[in-house]
């Protein structure tokens, strides 16, 4: 088990933006056309999904079985959406329902019981990052579950993202937390002195629950390495100042990598409790992949907020991102060929990873397309299974009808006191509130 000291996370800084760089000049691998025909077979799809799953919704149950029929109609209608929409074969849609779906449930549930003021975006975002996790297992040799350590670290960063997001909070009262929360990582004894700092030290005793720190060091290393990450990125928050144009790239992928790189380097380790250095380069080149997608999905709230990355850097001063999203599908297929050289893990499952970090970057084209050229727009588009109109007008319509995401959510949340076995209590003596 090596270490993960914050040396080892800039050493892997230095030499992942090397390989972002040198993706500069590599064109991304050829992806598969899809014709108008089959892109409005897909829409249909998609539609018909759609509206399957409000029918579904508008359906009561009044037990328990009726609930879990009503669940397993769902699943269902997503499976056949996956075959058609997104030719997806049978065991990655099984693999999506029945291990990744239930992961999400089993987490959202203990969140909400655990903590009944945690809102949907923040159950959502935990449970993305245990999706991540989750997803590392198998290519570790481990079977998918949600363990105790992977539920813990999952919802640690909705309540520290959302505490240093907030900008009426100064900077040193920032910093006080931030020292506090560093000192529980580290084992020291330190009492908790508000309703946040209670919820974040019964989230690292779960982990210490699993993996003791004496057998496990490498685990604390990788907590206390995003957590130095995320004080770090605090630099990119800069609202208002309008001086986004004036950071320099190359710090501006520093941040991003040693942030996205840490998270999921410790999703990794979290997943097993030690690494090969193979596996701990790759996970932490995934999550800076990750990272950098997110960021050019945000481009738009980010200009808006005042936030540096290298996507709103390059169009706060008008430059198209074409070059920059080819350069990111190529950093992608680079990972993916890391990925391929793991010894575990399916085809399927390496394939779906790989379907799923373009889709991320295709999308994240398609929602912010006035930021590249109408030539590089009609060049991605071919390459969706959807058109880019269709997807933003499907996007608008889904977000007039809040109500529709927030039913579904609730319907695979009913029966939430049937809480996994082989997880913790999630009882507490009180609620967190949002302050302090």
């Amino acid at each position: 088990m090596q270490p993960f000291s914050w040396p080892w996370v800039e050493s892997q800084v230095d030499r992942t933006s090397e390989l972002w760089q040198a993706c500069a000049s590599q064109a991304p691998a050829a992806a598969r056309i899809y014709s108008p025909q089959e892109q409005n077979e897909r829409e249909q799809s998609y539609d018909r999904a759609l509206a399957e799953v409000e029918k579904q919704l508008r359906t009561r149950a009044a037990t328990a079985a009726e609930r879990s029929e009503l669940q397993a109609r769902t699943t269902a209608c997503f499976g056949r959406f996956s075959a058609e929409a997104l030719d997806l074969p049978p065991d990655a849609i099984q693999m999506l329902t029945e291990g990744f779906v239930p992961v999400g449930t089993g987490l959202a549930r203990w969140a909400r019981s655990f903590d009944p003021d945690l809102d949907r975006a923040d159950i959502v975002q935990a449970c993305r990052n245990a999706w991540t996790a989750c997803g590392l297992q198998p290519l570790f040799g481990e079977e998918t579950a949600l363990t105790p350590s992977i539920l813990g670290y999952s919802l640690l960063y909705p309540y520290t993202d959302n505490y240093l997001d907030q900008p009426a909070i100064t900077a040193e009262a920032k910093q006080r937390f931030g020292e506090r929360f560093r000192r529980r990582l580290r084992g020291d004894a330190i009492e908790a002195g508000n309703p946040r700092e209670s919820a974040l030290w019964e989230l690292v005793a779960l982990i210490e629950g699993q993996y003791s720190r004496e057998r496990f060091p490498g685990v604390y290393d990788c907590l206390l390495a995003i957590h130095e990450a995320q004080q770090d990125s605090v630099a990119q928050l800069n609202p208002g100042s309008g001086a986004i144009a004036f950071r320099s790239a190359a710090e501006l992928l520093r941040l991003s990598c040693a942030k996205g790189g840490s998270s999921v380097l410790a999703d990794a380790c979290l997943a097993r409790g030690w690494l090969t250095a193979q596996e701990s380069q790759f996970a932490f080149r995934w999550g800076v992949l990750l990272q950098l997608g997110d960021d050019l999905q945000d481009i738009r709230e980010d200009l808006r907020s005042g936030s540096a990355t290298l996507f709103s850097r390059a169009a706060a001063v008008g430059v198209p991102l074409d070059d920059l999203a080819n350069q990111l599908l190529s950093f992608s297929d680079c990972i993916a060929g890391e990925m391929e050289e793991l010894p575990s893990g399916s085809r399927m499952l390496k394939d779906l990873l790989r379907m799923s970090w373009r889709s991320l970057i295709v999308n994240a084209v398609a929602e912010s397309h006035r930021f590249f050229s109408a030539r590089y727009v009609k060049q991605i588009e071919r390459t969706s299974p959807f058109r880019f109109d269709f997807l933003r007008a499907r996007r608008r319509r889904l977000g007039r009808r809040r109500g529709l995401y927030e039913s579904l959510f609730d319907r695979f949340l009913e029966g939430s006191d049937d809480l996994q076995p082989a997880l913790p209590s999630p009882v507490r003596a009180f609620a967190v509130s949002c302050g302090d």
